[in-house]
């Protein structure tokens, strides 16, 4: 058997979810930078030709002051001002009789780039956004991880291999607060600054008189909406998504890309489904406090609505089928954003385990027979044993 066949059984055995073989926060980062790219030129083209569908059925333009862009990443208020340049492509002629026309015609007349429209833009905050959010995840997923392994230990059980369900479900619902947190002030500025043309002395005033006037908290003004609705979802995917893994017989060693992907596909399905009443609300306020942020408070009672009053309206006008308006393409857009980002950041994260331990795993297949709560350090201890024969 060659030592390069050998090297890929090794590996394959291997728990690449094992303390001494997880990858630093830094890898952890570039894996999930890679799938945010990946995942926002796949998803992206489905939400233009959406947007552009919709843009055509407006009677008139002043039915929508702003819309919801989506990458695949997160959402972002635009402005529909044709003086607004990021927002000029929705201004573009054209009729479109269905979304498979709107590929083919967008990609004839307007160039196949068009259907990347406003894309550049919007990156800048959604990638480190989805970096912060996998990255903590990772960290306290594996923190979680270790400390329950430890109790067990210490009370003389031995851990299993598959993970607690109630690990994924808390890490995911606190890594996604931490990461909306962070970004929804830039975000607030973002839009002043490219809707309103504010050079960045004048975004500098305009952020010390928001605070003046309402404080600190007034950075995460519109906050809310998009917690109600990505905290279950996220608590709700990681779980699945863990579920799934077990279930197809994948314990804490990284799932193989299709595992991942299919797995991806469904556990994010199923939190869409069950979070859909939270989008449409969220979907209302965002669209309303945009509308608000981008042109003023002509409309301010509206604007402040509460998500009660918000969702009694819309069961008022529209019943409890009201609420999941949008199932449909929504499952379209999520489903396959959810299994590009983590089939490509397992991916990753088996790449950068593997380069940085194959050195250890070529000189002693046994290292990996190791039990997993073992450290690094000690295994290598084990690894000079084994050589000189004691």
């Amino acid at each position: 058997m060659s030592k390069k066949d050998t090297t890929s059984e090794v590996s394959m055995g291997i728990d690449y979810d094992d303390p001494a073989y997880r990858i630093s926060p830094l890898q952890q980062a570039a894996a999930s930078c890679t799938g945010a790219l990946i995942t926002s030129l796949f998803v992206t083209p489905l939400d233009v030709v959406k947007i552009r569908l919709q843009s055509q059925q407006k009677i008139s333009k002043s039915q929508s002051k702003c819309f919801l862009y989506c990458n695949g990443l997160m959402d972002h208020f635009c402005s529909c001002s044709p003086d607004d340049p990021n927002s000029r492509w929705l201004q573009r002629p054209g009729h479109f009789n269905g979304t498979i026309d709107a590929f083919i015609k967008i990609s004839r007349t307007e160039g196949i780039s068009s259907l990347w429209s406003g894309l550049s833009p919007t990156l800048v905050l959604a990638i480190p956004a989805t970096i912060v959010y996998f990255v903590t995840y990772e960290q306290l997923k594996n923190h979680l991880k270790d400390d329950h392994r430890d109790k067990l230990l210490k009370i003389g059980q031995i851990p299993s291999k598959q993970t607690p369900l109630w690990i994924p479900l808390l890490s995911g619902a606190c890594a996604r607060v931490i990461s909306v947190s962070l970004v929804s002030p830039l975000e607030l500025f973002r839009t002043k600054m490219q809707s309103q043309k504010l050079s960045y002395y004048e975004m500098n005033l305009a952020v010390k008189a928001l605070i003046k006037q309402d404080g600190l908290r007034g950075l995460w003004k519109g906050i809310f909406p998009t917690l109600y609705r990505d905290v279950p979802f996220s608590a709700i995917y990681w779980m699945n998504y863990e579920s799934i893994k077990s279930l197809m017989g994948v314990t804490d060693s990284h799932p193989s890309f299709w595992i991942s992907f299919f797995a991806g596909a469904i556990s994010g399905s199923i939190a869409a489904s069950i979070t859909t009443p939270f989008d449409v609300v969220k979907t209302h306020q965002q669209i309303e406090f945009g509308e608000k942020n981008l042109y003023g408070a002509g409309n301010k009672a509206k604007a402040n609505r509460s998500t009660i009053e918000v969702i009694r309206e819309i069961r008022a006008g529209h019943g409890t089928r009201g609420l999941f308006a949008g199932l449909a393409p929504r499952l379209i857009k999520v489903a396959p954003a959810c299994a590009i980002m983590i089939s490509t950041f397992e991916y990753g994260k088996v790449f950068f385990s593997k380069w940085t331990n194959q050195p250890m795993d070529q000189l002693d297949p046994d290292i990996s027979s190791t039990p997993s709560f073992v450290s690094k350090d000690d295994r290598k201890s084990v690894m000079i044993g084994n050589k000189i024969g004691i």
